[in-house]
């Protein structure tokens, strides 16, 4: 696998709910033989040492069986979220799973559309950015038509000032920038960040979760963390799989890439 410093993180304990499927979207079928974890995993081994699934207790037998020979190697490991407590519970409780490496690459478990490019870049940008000294923190973003996550970024200072989500009830612009669903942070004092961060965030008004996005903002505008921002050119890199007609793009681009 690739670089020995850097873990990537999959968060992948939803269920599939608005698809209507009943199993996890990391586990959802893209072509014979082919799931989103398939994909994902492809685009991430050239770039990190090893990969950490996160999964509802009734995902995990399930994967462990898709994932089963990379999970021998040593490749691949897996917990478990009990409740659904949001993206951040699931990342930080894995933490005894990833703070022995420099880094982590954290990446929504239904990205089927991102590319190794943007994955590969997002890496050698952090190894640049990133110190002993000042933590870093590396955000792919694009301008979206109608986002339904917008980061306000402040390019004289490289800062991320905040981030609005839809789901939660925020109007988001049009136009504004949007992210892919990976994100690379130092994971030097990440965890204790996390606690810092608890003690004054604030649930979220739809869902009630505290919600991991803002944390980034919070690195980047509060804690100093050094911040580079990833431009990215396609579009659909932004899509992952929240609805059947995602899916059916993602089998659509799927096929395209393969013939």
């Amino acid at each position: 696998m690739g670089d020995r410093g850097i873990c990537a993180v999959i968060p992948a304990a939803g269920q599939g709910t608005r698809l209507g499927l009943g199993i996890p979207k990391i586990m959802l079928e893209i072509a014979d033989g082919v799931t989103v974890w398939h994909l994902l995993y492809q685009r991430l081994a050239p770039w990190v040492a090893h990969v950490h699934v996160v999964l509802s207790p009734a995902g995990e037998a399930p994967f462990r069986r898709l994932a089963a020979a990379e999970i021998r190697l040593g490749e691949v490991s897996v917990s478990v979220q009990d409740e659904p407590r949001g993206m951040g519970d699931a990342v930080f409780a894995a933490a005894p799973r990833w703070e022995a490496y420099d880094s982590i690459v954290v990446v929504w478990g239904d990205q089927a559309n991102l590319s190794g490019r943007t994955v590969g870049e997002v890496v050698r940008l952090h190894r640049e950015a990133a110190s002993d000294d000042v933590p870093g923190l590396v955000v792919p973003l694009l301008p979206m038509p109608d986002p339904y996550v917008e980061y306000e970024h402040d390019l004289p200072s490289n800062t991320l000032l905040r981030v609005r989500m839809s789901r939660e009830g925020d109007e988001c612009r049009p136009g504004g920038l949007s992210d892919v669903g990976v994100f690379c942070l130092s994971t030097y004092r990440l965890r204790q960040e996390w606690t810092r961060y608890l003690a004054g965030a604030r649930d979220g008004t739809a869902t009630g979760e505290v919600n991991f996005l803002p944390f980034l903002p919070y690195l980047s505008r509060d804690r100093g963390w050094r911040t580079t921002v990833v431009p990215v050119a396609d579009p659909d890199e932004a899509r992952g799989i929240n609805t059947p007609d995602d899916l059916e793009f993602a089998r659509k681009a799927y096929r395209r890439c393969a013939s």
